[in-house]
C-alpha cells in the first residue's frame, strides 16, 4: 500500500477498464451484487472533504500525501441482491433470504474480492493504491457520489507513490511468521 502520491492523475478510461476486469472476481450465487465508482483527479479534493474531517486533514501525518492520489474508487455492496438472490428456487433452501441469516455476508467477501483484484491490476499496470477502510462518514461519501441502496465497503486511492510514505506504526508489532500461520490438515 501507498500512502503518499505525487499527484499525477489517472486516467479515468483505463481505471474504468481496471474496475470492470476486477469484477470478474466471483460472487455468490452469482449475485453479481458489487460495484465502483470512479472519481477523477478533478474529484480527490472533494471526496476528501466528505471522507475526512477538519480535524484529520490538519492533523493527520498522511493525510496531505493521501490527498494527492491522482484517482478514486469507491467499492460499495449490495446485501438485498444477495437476498434476493438466495430466495429464487433454486438457492431457497439455504434459508439466506434474509440478511440476518447469513453467518458471513458474502456481500463483504465479494467486495473484498474484487478490491483485492483490483489493487493487482493496479500494481500490474505499474501504479500503486491503498485501501482506505470505510470507517467513518460512509453515508456522507455514498450521499455525495450519488449512491443509494449500496453499502460503503472501501476506497481505493490510486496513484504514483512519491516515496514519502510514512511506516504504519502496525509493522512494529510482533506477529507469527507467515509460514507460522500456515497448517497442515493430515487425517
Amino acid at each position: 500500500m501507498v500512502r503518499s502520491f505525487d499527484a499525477t492523475p489517472v486516467d479515468l478510461d483505463w481505471l474504468d477498464d481496471l474496475c470492470a476486469q476486477a469484477l470478474w472476481s466471483p460472487t455468490a450465487g452469482n449475485s453479481a451484487g458489487v460495484r465502483m465508482y470512479t472519481v477523477g483527479p478533478a474529484q480527490v479534493a472533494k471526496y476528501f472533504a466528505v471522507a475526512t474531517d477538519h480535524q484529520w486533514r490538519s492533523t493527520s501525518r498522511r493525510a496531505a500525501g493521501l490527498q494527492r492520489a491522482g484517482g478514486v474508487v469507491l467499492v460499495t455492496s449490495r446485501p438485498q441482491d444477495y437476498v434476493a438472490r438466495y430466495a429464487e428456487p433454486d438457492k431457497a433452501t439455504s434459508g439466506l433470504d434474509d440478511p440476518s441469516a447469513w453467518p458471513i455476508p458474502f456481500w463483504h467477501t465479494d467486495a473484498a474480492m474484487a478490491t483485492m483484484a483490483l489493487l493487482l491490476l493496479i500494481e500490474e499496470s505499474g501504479w500503486q493504491a491503498t485501501l482506505w477502510g470505510g470507517f467513518r462518514h460512509c453515508a456522507a461519501v455514498l450521499d455525495w457520489a450519488g449512491v443509494e441502496d449500496e453499502d460503503l465497503f472501501g476506497t481505493l486511492l490510486v496513484g504514483r507513490g512519491d516515496g514519502h510514505d510514512f511506516a504504519s506504526t502496525s509493522l512494529a508489532r510482533e506477529v507469527p511468521t507467515r509460514p507460522m500461520r500456515v497448517r497442515r490438515i493430515e487425517l
